[in-house]
């Protein structure tokens, strides 16, 4: 337990646990009023689950509390077996789901269950989160204008929401409204101010003054003062669950909604823990994390609580407030211990509408919005996925949100498998290696040769897929494939009947098929599987290299105009000729880089080049009669360093175009000195003439090309820059050619 107290300051740990109790008091509160129980329960599950939880966890700064999702599944549970919030009944029944919630923790250490977690998709789980988070703001907006809340799925919720209209109270929502706002924008202008705490003590000062409720506004109910008694979960006021009659008839559906609450108090929580550990390199012990869960709910379980979950919400205040250790949990519990005994007379003086926005702003943090729009701009696919989750809850509630999120982690598993990376490949005129056609519009294909690379385990889902690329990508010429299998590294029955079918077709029209540079098991795989003729025969091959040789060819390859082939691979970018063949390749320097930013950036490469060329005219118009600063950055013997790294000879040839451009259009806005920008064009020549020197030593071949990715560069500037690129023609002597518009 001491390695979690190391690196501790403890001044701003308890100052921060100090904090964190304060914010705990409405949410806590009103999440246990989502959960149906009195507002009280809300700090008694605030108490000892989170003492218990500090001493056992390995994590150093996560904060667990009362908190929506597990409180908003026992509601739905309540509101499913009719019985109403805050009575007897639900005060006899929740503590049971929370001590059952504890046994499934126990279960699932027992199994060392946290390693499931890696299975459950950030766009599941973000899309589960927004869709809980959702449903509860539904249910909390009746109390913002008096109202009472509703319950059920979103269909439920909204005409729930639409029958109170007639119970609609200004006062009320603009005091509970307002509460969002001013939090809302607070977070945003002033971070670091407890805004929660703030408009707790504001609503309670504004009731004792004015005396809200004598115009109409709901306040809470006066809560006792006093630790909490520990009874037995099930035992209340004399009463018992054998008392509530079919709750019994229930038991096997309650084991099972317990079984889910457990379920995403797992997965979110050791989510949420997993990120602040791999944030500070700390370790984290999934197994143990459980155990924590587990004995956490029994304490909130005896003082009668509703499930107690990790907190993302208060586990940011504590970050934000640089807290490093365990003992922020500690003094967050001895905070609300002093809240239950001396502070409870307060709580009476809270405007519902008041607390509610207090709650209401804590969900709307928990709503992952800029997961979305990322995902919608990054990959529509893991999107659709997010938003399935998100619909599943609100449509079919929390169980079947959970049930339909499992779907879709494995389904995103199944798919990325079934439909793995491939890419069409071949030779860059001078270098080495060998490179994506789509990728790199400087790779050319080898003549009569298919090279094609597929990065994925080969099965029965995704053998059509394999064969029909392959058969797609020839050619009336071919004469080789030569499959580059790296990726691969099993393969099963099916695939392996499928191999050797395409391997008979192939042979019959007199094509040579080869699968190569693949890791030495899949051929014992191959052989298991009943492929020994792909062994015996000499289809597979350590290396491409050797493949090609095998069928007759040898360095240097000759190579094909990218025509039909680039269209299947995905580009239609003409590439003129250099002769028929490539150099050897031996000679060149073994670290010079061709076009590195197209391979990083694809089709973006033009876009990010000239952010950086942005970037780079902006510190020399800030240097501006510094003139070391100046050939500090243009005459590095090395190359031209920019904030995403060393460009490679080619790359920086483009890249002064880029400059050029930029330097005339901050001449324009005022922002550079005409004769800063002349004396850095000089230097951009000296450059130039350097990079276009030293690169027709290392690579003549490669030096050729710029004249073709000159075009295309001219090209993209001349579109998104037109008046600059008037100018930069000017600059360099230059007029506007056939092959520039």
């Amino acid at each position: 337990m001491a390695k979690r107290f190391q690196g501790s300051n403890w001044k701003k740990d308890v100052f921060g646990g100090i904090v964190i109790g304060f914010v705990s008091i409405p949410i806590a509160m009103g999440y246990a009023q989502i959960a149906g129980l009195p507002p009280v329960y809300g700090l008694y599950g605030s108490l000892l689950p989170i003492l218990i939880f500090g001493l056992l966890t390995s994590s150093k700064q996560f904060i667990v509390g009362v908190d929506a999702m597990p409180a908003a599944m026992v509601g739905g549970i309540l509101a499913q077996l009719g019985i109403a919030s805050q009575s007897l009944e639900a005060r006899i029944l929740v503590p049971v789901t929370t001590l059952l919630v504890a046994v499934w923790m126990f279960i699932l250490y027992y199994f060392k269950a946290g390693r499931i977690v890696k299975y459950v998709s950030i766009p599941v789980m973000g899309g589960f989160i927004t869709g809980v988070g959702t449903t509860i703001i539904m249910m909390q907006v009746p109390k913002l204008f008096g109202g009472e809340p509703g319950t059920g799925e979103v269909v439920v919720l909204l005409e729930n929401i639409l029958a109170q209209r007639g119970s609609f109270h200004l006062p009320s929502f603009l005091l509970g409204f307002g509460t969002v706002v001013i939090i809302l924008l607070c977070k945003k202008w002033i971070p670091k101010v407890p805004m929660t705490v703030v408009m707790m003590v504001a609503g309670a000062l504004a009731q004792a003054v004015f005396h809200l409720d004598n115009y109409g506004v709901k306040v809470m109910s006066e809560v006792p003062a006093g630790l909490p008694r520990l009874v037995l979960p099930g035992y209340c006021d004399g009463s018992t669950l054998l008392d509530l009659q079919g709750i019994l008839e229930y038991l096997p559906n309650l084991l099972l909604e317990t079984l889910g609450i457990a379920g995403v108090i797992m997965a979110q929580t050791l989510l949420a823990s997993g990120n602040y550990a791999r944030k500070y390199q700390d370790p984290l012990n999934h197994n143990r994390e459980l155990l924590a869960y587990g004995a956490m709910n029994v304490g909130g379980a005896f003082v009668g609580s509703c499930p107690i979950n990790g907190s993302v919400s208060r586990s940011g205040i504590a970050d934000s407030m640089g807290v490093r250790s365990q003992v922020a949990s500690f003094a967050a519990s001895a905070t609300m211990l002093l809240v239950i005994l001396f502070g409870t007379p307060v709580i009476k003086y809270l405007p519902v509408p008041v607390l509610t926005g207090i709650v209401m702003t804590a969900l709307i943090g928990i709503l992952e919005i800029k997961m979305a729009k990322k995902l919608w701009k990054v990959g529509k696919n893991e999107w659709i996925v997010f938003m399935l989750a998100f619909l599943g809850v609100l449509l079919f509630g929390t169980m079947g949100g959970i049930i339909i999120g499992v779907l879709l982690s494995f389904g995103e598993v199944a798919m990325r498998a079934v439909i793995p990376p491939t890419a069409y490949v071949g030779r860059i005129p001078g270098h080495g290696n060998f490179y994506s056609l789509k990728r790199n519009s400087d790779a050319r294909p080898i003549k009569n040769t298919l090279i094609y690379r597929f990065s994925g385990n080969l099965f029965f889902a995704n053998v059509d897929l394999f064969c029909d690329q392959i058969e797609a990508g020839i050619q009336k010429d071919t004469q080789q494939v030569v499959v580059d299998a790296r990726g691969i590294g099993s393969v099963d029955v099916t695939a392996t009947e499928r191999l050797l079918q395409l391997y008979q077709e192939l042979k019959e029209r007199g094509i040579y098929f080869y699968l190569t540079e693949h890791d030495g098991s899949l051929n014992d795989q191959l052989q298991k599987m009943g492929g020994e003729r792909l062994i015996q025969e000499g289809v597979v091959r350590r290396t491409i290299t050797l493949a090609l040789r095998d069928a007759g060819l040898e360095k240097p390859y000759e190579l094909e105009e990218r025509t039909e082939m680039n269209a299947k691979a995905g580009t239609t970018k003409e590439i003129p000729s250099l002769g028929n063949g490539e150099t050897d390749t031996r000679g060149i320097e073994a670290k010079e880089r061709l076009a590195e930013f197209e391979w990083v950036f694809g089709a973006d490469a033009e876009k990010k080049m000239e952010e950086l060329a942005h970037s780079m005219a902006e510190q020399l118009a800030a240097a501006g009669s510094k003139e070391e600063e100046v050939e500090a950055m243009l005459l590095d013997k090395e190359g031209v360093r920019t904030s995403w790294g060393l460009l490679g000879r080619f790359d920086e040839h483009e890249f002064w175009d880029f400059m050029e451009v930029n330097l005339e259009e901050l001449v324009r806005e005022g922002k550079m000195e005409p004769g800063l920008a002349a004396r850095v064009e000089r230097h951009i020549e000296k450059r130039r003439e350097f990079g276009q020197k030293k690169l027709e030593e290392l690579n003549p071949q490669a030096a050729k090309l710029l004249a073709s990715h000159g075009k295309v560069i001219r090209n993209y500037v001349k579109r998104t820059h037109p008046k600059e690129y008037e100018k930069y023609l000017e600059l360099r002597g230059k007029q506007p050619k056939i092959n520039d518009k």
